[in-house]
């Protein structure tokens, strides 16, 4: 089995029965036929190339999103995504920007800058908070087991529930938490309809994907006070350009799409593709395919 793989130590150390691994590098590809690829940090050239190898049958992406990949495979090659290699950073990355937010962290930082020492008493937790989780799988699993001690109550709404259903979950929400993917269906999801049916004060956190909100609803719902805040990984646009209305935003926490990243992201990427391999020479079909027309 010859496979195209990140030429990094993580990925040079990397055993498999079968396995002849052919290292890339952006801007160097090396010859010859390929089963698969293991795409991570391709730049688009790069991608390109890796797509057209001659023998191509499949493409594994170690990210959760396939924006990046979709539309430019050839005809029946499967795609494989990575979600289960960034559930629980991004759980943990949520949980971290709902309690920072709960206790005033990010406006204390902003005291800090200005050399103040302001006390607050405005400050809050978890405990008792309903919080709505739109885009309810793995993430949204590890992510109620996280909130679980900080007493908050968990609804978790997919994309078959129903309108009624939805819109009842919404009103209760203290916290509207989107995990949803990026599709044709889903972007501008989240409109001005959807955050008026949120309680006054509500916080918005998205580590979905930035298409999810209507940015000019989302400014409207910040500034009316309707909203009480929001801790975005994710933006529309991303990056979110210099003098954009958001960066001035004081109850707006913004991380630059980080939330699955981690110190050991790379080694824990290598051994994610050691089991995908593994799986795969088994004769056996890998978790994580992309239907066709599916997104993230």
């Amino acid at each position: 089995m010859r496979v195209l793989m990140p030429d990094l130590p993580e990925f040079r150390a990397l055993t498999a029965e079968g396995l002849t691994a052919l290292p890339y590098r952006n801007g160097a590809l090396p010859e010859g036929e390929a089963e698969g690829v293991v795409l991570w940090g391709a730049d688009a050239p790069t991608r390109a190339g890796l797509f057209a190898r001659p023998g191509l049958r499949w493409v594994l992406t170690l990210t959760a999103g396939i924006d990046h990949v979709q539309g430019q495979l050839p005809p029946g090659v499967a795609l494989y995504n990575a979600s289960p290699l960034h559930a629980r950073a991004v759980a943990v990355h949520t949980l971290a920007g709902m309690l920072a937010a709960a206790r005033g962290l990010h406006r204390f930082r902003d005291a800090q800058r200005e050399g103040r020492w302001q006390p607050r008493h405005d400050l809050g937790t978890l405990e008792g908070t309903g919080v709505v989780v739109w885009g309810y799988g793995h993430i949204g699993r590890i992510l109620e087991g996280l909130l679980a001690p900080h007493g908050a109550r968990v609804t978790g709404l997919r994309s078959a529930t129903p309108p009624t259903e939805r819109d009842a979950a919404l009103a209760g929400a203290d916290w509207l938490v989107l995990l949803l993917p990026g599709t044709p269906q889903t972007r501008g999801i989240v409109n001005a309809d959807v955050l008026a049916r949120l309680k006054p004060g509500a916080w918005l956190s998205n580590q979905g994907r930035g298409s999810l909100v209507d940015p000019d609803a989302l400014l409207a719902a910040l500034d009316s006070g309707h909203l009480g805040g929001a801790v975005l990984d994710v933006t529309d646009p991303e990056p979110l350009p210099p003098g954009h209305p958001l960066w001035e935003r004081e109850n707006v926490i913004i991380t630059p799409h980080i939330a699955s990243t981690t110190a050991d992201l790379t080694a824990r990427g290598a051994r994610y593709t050691r089991a995908f391999l593994e799986v795969m020479a088994a004769g056996q079909e890998p978790e994580g395919r992309v239907a066709e027309g599916k997104g993230y």
